[in-house]
């Protein structure tokens, strides 16, 4: 069973079973987290949501990505500018799709 969820401002197409990282969600560790909002569940396409769908996943780990540099440049003006960037994120396992 495939579905389509909503999280973050961004679209997974997730199935039982997948691990996925998301945007940071605030939940602690091996809790259940639940997405109601599902675009699509097996070909059924909502609009805009699927009514009476839900996706059920676990907490697996919250952490950061690697780091990220960003780099500012004028030439011929002497102005550099440095600035590192670590974006959090959230390890999902998806235990269970309800259509």
């Amino acid at each position: 069973m495939k579905a389509i969820i909503l999280t973050g401002g961004k679209q997974y197409q997730v199935t039982e079973g997948d691990v996925i990282f998301v945007e940071k969600i605030d939940a602690d560790v091996d809790k259940d987290v639940v997405f109601d909002k599902v675009l699509m569940v097996d070909g059924k396409i909502g609009t805009p949501y699927v009514s009476g769908a839900k996706v059920s996943a676990k907490v697996l780990k919250q952490g950061k990505d690697k780091k990220i540099l960003v780099y500012k440049y004028r030439p011929k003006k002497k102005y550099r500018r440095t600035q590192g960037h670590r974006q959090p994120y959230t390890k999902l396992t998806i235990t269970k799709i309800e259509a």
